[in-house]
Order: C-alpha cells, then structure tokens, then sequence
C-alpha cells in the first residue's frame, strides 16, 4: 500500500509508520508526496516516537509511478494530495483532522494528528483482515 500527502514529510510518513508497526512485514507499505519537502516534520517524528515508532531516517521522495501501478491501496491524507485513478488500484483519501483549524499548534496539533492518523490505520487493519479491502 502507498501512502500520499503533499510533502511526504508529516502526515503520510505518520501513516507508513504507524502501519509497519502494526504490520510487521506482513504488509509492503510505502509512502510518498505529490510535490515532495526536504526533510521529515520534527515534530511529527517527535510525536510518533512517542509511540515506539522511529521515522527519523526517512527522506521525503516522490511517487514511483512504477510502484503505483504495483500496489493494490492508494491512501491520501488531507485535502490537497491528488493521485490519478490507475486501473486495478484502489484509491482512498483520509480527509484528516487539521488542529490548525482550531488554534491548536506545536507538538499537541501532532498528537491530534497522530491519534486521528493511528485510528485510520486501526480501522483499516480491521478491513483488511475482515476481507473488506486488499492490502
């Protein structure tokens, strides 16, 4: 599965992490950005190291598009990231909470990102395994 946001430096990365730690290697999860930053948000790295995940040494980079056409489940996260339909992939966006929004900033707009993010990929693990969606 693939996981997209704009920069690939927050929300998608989140994502990826939190997913691999539920998954193991059981599932090949990636991530990526429609118009990729330069580095990793501190404070989404900081927030998920909270949890026990380490995103630390990963790179924001582009989609692959040859990957794209190899994985069964696109995730977008937020309202900005827009992938292509590609044939025999399934697209889905996490229209994500924004803190922001309500004048929450720093490392607790993270946490609120993170937990939002942390029950997606709950939610789609229980997908997964019930049959409901390939992964």
């Amino acid at each position: 599965m693939l996981f997209v946001c704009v920069k690939n430096g927050g929300k998608s990365q989140m994502a990826a992490g939190l997913m691999r730690q539920a998954t193991g290697e059981t599932v090949d999860v990636y991530s990526a950005g429609t118009n990729p930053g330069g580095e990793i948000n501190a404070l989404s790295a900081a927030s998920l190291l909270e949890l026990g995940v380490d995103i630390s040494s990963e790179r924001p980079k582009p989609i692959d598009h040859d990957l794209l056409e190899r994985v069964d489940l696109v995730i977008t996260l937020g309202r900005e990231a827009k992938v292509a339909p590609v044939p025999g992939v399934q697209l889905e966006n996490w229209d994500t909470d924004e803190p922001s929004d309500r004048g929450i900033d720093g490392i607790e707009r993270m946490r609120h990102v993170r937990d939002d993010i942390a029950g997606r990929v709950a939610s789609l693990i229980v997908r997964m395994t019930s049959g409901q969606i390939k992964g």
